[in-house]
């Protein structure tokens, strides 16, 4: 440890050797700094230190860089206050010439791996995190580039800076400076590409669901997926019209779409990625509710505005499909979105009206704002045609899911183990976690004892396990062995629960699926 003397030495002559050091990291900028300096910014981690002489645990960029500066940046990170935290910064100015601004982030510990209190890797968490609060402060820099640390595991860096950096500003004069970040060396330049491509495919789903109703209609957010996917000759869409709907009899789908005087849409993406494109897809189904008012049961108008955001399920499966092309996954997706509004107007469904799905079962819609699960039942039957290797279907279905897991996870339920285990394993990798959550024929006996039809869109105990009896009612529409329904509605939104994800809607668990197809597509590999 440097003694007082010889601490007030050593800076004197750093601040002679290297103006404008140091300075705090949330702080102003530094006497005679500009912001918008020429150069690129750089975010370097530093570990937490095991040792009682704080010295600071560089990373193998952050060694390199140090030796660049003739060990300057250590010099100054030691006299600069304690070790730093995890997620903590400082800023250094002036150390070298094409990088007027050095973020210096604490990563925690060294060695930390997966947490099994926690379901994820932390480790991988914890660069996400750092990563993406030493963008954004280059970012308040008004710096345009910014070059990353791979802090050890490339792809995750890059996750933290793609995500971390985005914010939806389409609307805005005033916008925030955009800032592009690159890999710092080129040792794991594969690793960082691969992060970045995860990370562009949860925002672009974060897109669809912050833009607002009146700019993503079910039409407009068709396009934008066929738009996104046009340059890959290997993926087919199928913007499906409302008489094509009708020849399919989804009655459930359209029974929710007639109350609005935006025209359904039904979306149909194939992506062929499979050496045989005969091979047995993995069918994605998204609930694609572009503006929910609840309908006849209106829901309250406080909070009413974030209901654009309830076609999360369309988005995210539609999303990861998008990016499993860019990645090229060896496998064959289908994603299938039914898109449409939830209005309540003379042609909308009333509570206590019957509709036919598309397998002949009728439905006693005992409330109109339970409306997600009638244009998944349709579409699941539909799902059936493909003989799929797996059905998952995605949606933002219950204010029961939030009340049970807030935005800690996503709730899976699901009828295989096998189904379960490998969305688990992704979601440990990717920190977008899931949970598993009841199938019981407990949940069943309350949507299949209607007084009108074979099944009602509420269970009879009406509020008890919310969550649970709209997955009942969704099982009564699937024969697969392999489904899955995951209930996305308490990780719609961010609000500061993920530290890498700016406020807003989420874009979770587009990562988590994406990762469960690339694990799927191993398997298939492996199995050949």
């Amino acid at each position: 440890m440097l003694l007082p003397f010889v601490r007030s030495v050593a800076a004197r002559r750093l601040a002679r050797d290297v103006p404008r050091a140091c300075s705090c990291s949330q702080g102003p900028s530094p006497r005679g700094y500009s912001r918008g300096a020429a150069g690129k910014g750089l975010v370097l981690g530093v570990y937490s230190s095991e040792k009682d002489d704080g010295a600071a645990q560089f990373t193998s960029a952050g060694d390199a860089f140090d030796k660049l500066v003739s060990g300057k940046l250590r010099t100054i990170l030691s006299l600069c206050g304690p070790p730093l935290k995890k997620g903590k910064t400082r800023i250094f100015h002036g150390l070298h010439q094409d990088f007027p601004s050095v973020v210096v982030v604490g990563l925690g510990k060294k060695n930390a791996g997966i947490n099994e209190q926690e379901n994820w890797n932390e480790g991988k968490e914890n660069i996400r995190t750092a990563v993406a609060v030493g963008c954004r402060q280059i970012q308040d820099l008004e710096i345009p580039c910014v070059e990353v640390d791979p802090c050890g595991d490339a792809q995750a860096a890059a996750e933290g800076a793609v995500l971390g950096l985005h914010e939806y500003n389409e609307l805005k004069q005033k916008k925030k400076p955009v800032v592009t970040p690159q890999l710092y060396g080129s040792a794991e330049s594969e690793a960082w590409q691969r992060g970045v491509i995860y990370a562009e495919g949860q925002n672009l789903a974060r897109y669809l669901m912050e833009a607002p109703a009146n700019y993503i209609t079910p039409i407009k957010f068709a396009e934008h997926i066929e738009q996104k996917l046009r340059s890959f000759s290997n993926v087919k869409v199928h913007i499906r019209p409302e008489s094509w709907i009708t020849t399919q009899e989804m009655g459930a789908f359209l029974s929710v779409a007639k109350g609005s005087a935006e025209p359904p849409i039904f979306l149909e993406i194939h992506y062929l990625g499979a050496a045989n494109t005969d091979d047995s897809p993995l069918v994605f189904v998204g609930k694609g509710v572009t503006f929910d008012s609840g309908g006849i049961s209106l829901k309250p108008s406080s909070g009413m505005d974030a209901m654009r955001a309830d076609m999360g399920g369309a988005a995210t499966v539609c999303s990861a499909i998008v990016t499993a092309a860019a990645l090229n996954l060896p496998l064959n997706i289908i994603g299938l979105a039914p898109l449409c509004e939830n209005m309540p107007s003379g042609k909308a469904n009333k509570p206590g009206d019957v509709v036919r799905a598309k397998n002949g079962k009728t439905i006693q819609v005992d409330n109109t704002d339970a409306e997600g699960r009638l244009l998944l039942a349709d579409a699941l039957c539909y799902a059936h045609n493909f003989n799929a290797r797996a059905i998952v279907n995605a949606a933002t279905l219950t204010g029961a899911m939030d009340v049970a897991l807030g935005s800690a996870a996503t709730g899976v339920f699901t009828n295989s183990s096998w189904l379960w285990t490998h969305l688990y394993e992704a979601s440990i990798l990717t920190g977008d976690r899931v949970w598993r959550m009841p199938l019981f024929e407990h949940y069943t006996k309350q949507v299949t004892d209607c007084p009108l039809a074979d099944v009602s869109n509420i269970g009879k105990y009406s509020r008890a396990g919310g969550a649970c009896t709209a997955a009942a009612f969704l099982k009564e529409f699937v024969t697969a062995s392999h489904w899955a329904h995951l209930d996305i509605a308490g990780v719609m939104s961010n609000k500061d629960e993920v530290p890498y994800l700016r406020k807003g809607m989420a874009g979770r668990p587009t990562r988590t699926l994406v990762e469960f197809a690339a694990r799927l597509s191993q398997d298939s590999h492996n199995a050949k």
